[in-house]
């Protein structure tokens, strides 16, 4: 008799949702701050509209080995967790930004996807050794 089981959560390939959260309320910021700061609105509208491009075809897949970091289709970067020394999300009632460690680099991240899931993928993948 065979067993047919699936595989667990840790040999699976998650790929995070969008967030479109910080992009939005950035432009939402910029609009009415246009009639009070006009040269402070437009830089921040034109980061907001950056970010909701990056949000729209940046995705973040965490496979059994890896996070790989995807444009549309395309591969731009694969960052193995052996690699990792630590990982940390940024102020924890609004999750804004997402930095993490490996042995010769660091990296920081706009929350541009599901916080939550980020979360526990990090949390069974890469635990921190407390």
């Amino acid at each position: 008799m065979t067993s047919l089981t699936s595989p667990s959560v840790g040999e699976q390939t998650i790929e995070l949702a969008p967030s479109y959260k910080i992009p939005l309320v950035l432009i939402a910021i910029a609009i009415p701050l246009l009639l009070v700061q006009p040269w402070f609105s437009l830089p921040l509208a034109l980061f907001g509209l950056f970010l909701l491009l990056q949000t729209v075809t940046i995705r973040l897949q965490f496979t059994p080995t890896s996070l790989d970091v995807y444009r549309s289709s395309k591969l731009l970067r694969h960052f193995p967790y052996a690699e990792w020394t630590n990982w940390r999300i940024f102020w924890n009632p609004v999750p804004i930004l997402f930095y993490f460690r490996e042995v010769n680099s660091i990296h920081f991240l706009p929350i541009i996807f599901d916080p939550k899931t980020l979360k526990a993928c990090l949390e069974e993948r890469c635990p921190l050794i407390k």
